[in-house]
């Protein structure tokens, strides 16, 4: 890998994100329909300097603002929601170092990430009693370095990472992450996603037997949740981005279609409306899916500005108060994302159907993307924080 370009700002940020996204769009229904990975894409991620946004400025990084990282992702999710997807993890896992890495470990592996590293994601794991049941254990040795062992599943950007922070408990049951080489003795990774959507994520299995890792390479992840913490908010507004993302590829596409391919409805045509542009139940259908679209991207931003004045500011009030903004920004997405995405079929009308076209993509990457934790418990925590004061739990996932 050649040097990554280093980003001063958040201006140049997004000035590089939106070029990215322009070529990204063009070849995304093509990767789709044939589940090619976006390997040569990811390259030109990294040596962009974008996996470096949230470096640390006294490490040399932009530490660019919460609503420039959204906007980043949310221009890559319209283009491309597969390829946007794959470095979610990427930025959780700098956001651990950056909370509870030491100096040496922040020194180490955000001058990897300057360099254009990637970080991929060994955390979910499968026939567990529930998400939170972690069964990979990280085992200590006499010398102080551990042993690694276990299987994770929907590893996103594992397949692609130079480093997979792996989420594992120690003997006293308290989680850790072990960021582990890619290509580190006993790591096996598994290309067997085959899910719906996000065809190109790669999102299969990661197995780890008996991998030996270093104590410096180990972060104690369990004292993220002994005080107040962004760390779940950080990891759902990126997913809230990726929604976002999603609604406004889907809602652009749907507008180019009617502009230049679809038929007026012979009603519509009858009463001197030559094109579907010009019908006014498409004109007010488009302008439903318009405020959704916009209010997902409003309350998007909302909720980036209130991650930014907690992370000034960090206290349970604050911390909670973010957490309450990003869930009501991932629930809004989500059925921004799902609704625009299905609607496009609606307005479009039967040619829009085509296998061929694959426009289809964006629904199947909304409602897998969706399914990632459920928005009925965001609902839960939303209410009970507005009705009784109540703030939401510690647990990584609000």
């Amino acid at each position: 890998m050649s040097a990554a370009h280093v980003i001063a700002d958040d201006a140049e940020a997004l000035a590089v994100a939106a070029e990215l996204a322009a070529d990204f769009r063009k070849g995304a229904a093509e990767r789709d329909a044939r589940r090619r990975l976006p390997h040569a894409e990811l390259e030109r991620l990294s040596a962009s300097g974008l996996l470096a946004v949230t470096v640390p400025a006294r490490f040399g990084g932009a530490d660019v603002r919460a609503d420039t990282l959204v906007e980043i992702f949310r221009l890559l999710a319209a283009a491309d929601a597969s390829l946007a997807q794959i470095p979610q993890s990427h930025f959780v896992y700098v956001n651990v170092l950056r909370r509870h890495g030491t100096d040496e470990q922040q020194e180490f592996f955000f001058g990897e990430v300057l360099a254009g590293k990637r970080f991929g994601n060994a955390q979910s794991e499968a026939g567990t009693q529930h998400v939170q049941d972690i069964r990979t254990r990280l085992a200590r040795l006499p010398d102080g370095s551990y042993v690694l062992d276990g299987v994770k599943h929907y590893s996103t950007g594992a397949l692609f990472a130079h480093w997979i922070p792996v989420l594992a408990r120690t003997e006293d049951d308290t989680l850790h992450v072990a960021y582990v080489p890619r290509d580190a003795p006993g790591v096996t990774v598994v290309d067997d996603w085959d899910g719906m959507g996000q065809r190109t994520t790669a999102s299969g299995t990661v197995r780890l037997e008996s991998v030996p890792v270093p104590a410096d390479r180990v972060v104690p992840h369990h004292l993220t949740f002994q005080g107040p913490q962004l760390h779940g908010a950080v990891a759902q507004l990126l997913h809230a981005a990726i929604d976002a993302g999603i609604a406004s590829g889907a809602l652009a596409e749907a507008v180019e279609f009617v502009r230049t391919k679809s038929r007026p409805w012979f009603e519509s045509a009858a009463e001197g409306h030559p094109t579907a542009a010009e019908d006014p139940l498409l004109i007010q259908r488009f302008g439903e899916l318009a405020i959704r679209e916009r209010a997902a991207e409003a309350l998007l931003r909302e909720a980036a500005r209130a991650v930014d004045d907690a992370r000034a500011d960090l206290t349970d009030d604050s911390a909670a108060e973010a957490s309450i903004a990003v869930a009501t920004a991932k629930v809004t997405a989500a059925e921004a994302a799902v609704e625009v995405a299905s609607a496009l079929f609606e307005v479009s009308g039967t040619r829009s159907a085509l296998d061929s076209l694959g426009l289809h993509r964006h629904w199947r990457d909304a409602r897998t993307h969706t399914l990632h934790d459920p928005a009925r418990w965001k609902v839960q925590h939303i209410g009970r924080y507005v009705l009784n004061g109540t703030r939401p739990p510690r647990h990584g996932l609000l």
